[in-house]
């Protein structure tokens, strides 16, 4: 198994992100266009989104006008409870 498979890091902490983009269009500026990016990524510092904002900074013509991000840890501690009582039906 990769080492960078989905299960192995969100069992090393990281979750799912989602990053909505509104740009500028590079032939007119005035008009916004939008862009999913979805990735695992570890909260809070993002370090995968952050490489693909400045590759996009880098290498995009269209400029960023803004970044929402949502975060979701999809493996989390397991909710456990003990039972007071047993009850057998036959």
């Amino acid at each position: 198994m990769p080492m960078s498979s989905p299960l192995l890091r969100q069992l090393s902490g990281y979750g799912l992100t989602t990053a909505h983009i509104l740009y500028r269009l590079p032939d007119h500026p005035f008009f916004l266009q939008t862009f999913i990016w979805q990735e695992y990524d570890l909260a809070p510092d993002f370090p995968e989104l952050n490489q693909f904002l400045a590759f996009w900074r880098r290498e995009i013509d269209g400029k960023l006008h803004s970044v929402r991000v949502a975060h979701k840890r999809l493996i989390g501690p397991a909710e456990c409870r003990i039972a007071a009582a047993q009850f057998a039906y036959h």
